[in-house]
């Protein structure tokens, strides 16, 4: 049963967005760094959920090899059992030309690439140099465009490097450039290891800016390890930046920092940008619900604070039945 759940007190702040983009990256980003591998049909069944819970920019997978990702190898089987709503996004990852054909032939008809603003990461996690990862993002969102296919490129690694350190605000806003150039429509500026704090924040999409990206273009994509991003958040809505990448109960960690923690939790994005009075489309009760769904399926605690706080006032998730089909 049911009890009377919280809610955010609605103060709005006229100087900020109305309105903000919740980029949805749990089944992906969340997913593909979390050591257990979850079948397909839960995997599907999250996207509906998520769609259901009223996402409409939601990134379901990554067409990446197999033994590079083997959480996300089963990308053509997710993508094949998704009903996406009219109006909505369903947007695939994918590292080259081959990835993206595999990504056209599953039926997405929206794709994401990466790019690194440091050469340590380029090299772990990409496979190739920082210019060549540059090239190999271009190299794609050519291809896709050509075939009407919007692109959306992320920069990993611009707030700070686990081998580097610090990481110089040019080589974030010239992998950006370049991306943008290119023809990407949504340029994901990326705390891959959560070390951001609001004035560096602030900075980064100030610099971003001065390139002559618009802000329309800005997205930022964050990771909670120092349990900054809501700050950073508030900070790039400062700025005029409206769309923020998070993660359905804060699913997902970088493998390459040791302690870092998930992605900025979805639940607990939507709970701020509601007590700003900001709209985004998302039933925050829907959301923490899905969150405890797929926390019992996995038997771990939920990241989200929300979440576990929705939990423990009550919050009812009628499940059981599909949980015992599929755990």
């Amino acid at each position: 049963m049911s009890g009377v759940l919280p809610a955010p007190r609605v103060v709005s702040d006229e100087s900020l967005p109305r309105r903000v983009t919740v980029f949805e990256v749990g089944p992906r980003d969340g997913l593909q760094a979390e050591t257990d591998i979850i079948p397909a049909p839960i995997k599907t069944q999250l996207c509906r959920r998520l769609y259901a819970a009223g996402s409409r920019d939601l990134e379901v997978t990554s067409f990446v090899p197999p033994m590079w990702i083997p959480q996300l190898a089963d990308a053509e089987e997710v993508v094949a059992g998704l009903e996406v709503p009219t109006g909505a996004r369903a947007v695939g990852l994918v590292p080259n030309l081959r990835g993206l054909q595999r990504a056209i032939d599953a039926g997405i008809r929206e794709v994401s690439v990466v790019v690194s603003a440091t050469e340590s990461f380029a090299q772990a996690n990409l496979n190739t140099t920082r210019a060549g990862a540059i090239d190999r993002a271009v190299e794609v969102i050519a291809a896709a465009t050509a075939q009407g296919i919007p692109v959306r490129g992320y920069v990993s690694m611009a707030f700070g490097d686990p081998w580097e350190g610090a990481v110089e605000t040019t080589a974030v806003t010239e992998a950006a450039a370049a991306l943008r150039e290119a023809g990407s429509r949504t340029i994901a500026i990326s705390d891959t290891i959560g070390v951001g704090t609001p004035g560096h924040t602030a900075a980064i999409i100030g610099e971003t800016l001065a390139a002559g990206i618009p802000v329309d273009a800005i997205a930022l994509h964050l990771h909670d390890t120092y349990g900054q991003s809501l700050a950073n958040v508030h900070a790039a809505l400062r700025l005029g930046v409206s769309e923020f990448d998070s993660s359905v109960g804060g699913l997902g960690r970088c493998p390459y920092a040791k302690g870092a923690t998930g992605n900025l939790a979805t639940e607990d994005l939507v709970w701020m940008l509601h007590g700003l009075g900001i709209e985004t489309g998302l039933d925050l009760r829907a959301l923490a619900a899905t969150t405890l769904w797929l926390s019992r399926i996995r038997n771990v605690r939920p990241a989200s604070n929300v979440a576990r706080a929705f939990a423990a006032a009550g919050l009812d998730t009628p499940d059981t039945a599909q949980e015992a089909t599929f755990a």
